[in-house]
């Protein structure tokens, strides 16, 4: 072969490989980002995203009646029993009851 024959012919290969090289940078792989377009579509679409109220810093409440709640939350009801539940616990025998048998 000669030496003009095998120049053509890399030069050839060398520019087909050119116009592969970027084909290879496509690739098919997720990003950690991937995902999130569609909530991110969402909030642009969003007239108002932020409630109102939530700028007001001034909560009002009543002291006396939160510490109210706070004691009785506390401290049981004085002067009633226990609830009367009809509540089964742990049924089934008992390890005494198979070892009398």
């Amino acid at each position: 072969m000669s030496r003009s024959k095998l120049l053509l012919i890399l030069l050839g290969t060398s520019l087909l490989a050119g116009c592969a090289a970027d084909y290879l940078n496509n690739y098919d792989t997720m990003t950690l980002a991937s995902g999130d377009s569609q909530k991110a579509n969402e909030l642009l679409q969003t007239v108002d995203p932020y409630n109102p109220a939530s700028n007001n810093t001034k909560i009002e409440g009543d002291g006396a009646r939160s510490v109210g709640v706070v004691q009785k939350y506390k401290l049981p009801p004085s002067g009633s029993a226990a609830p009367a539940t009809n509540m089964t616990v742990n049924v089934g025998q008992s390890s005494e009851n198979n070892a009398a048998k």
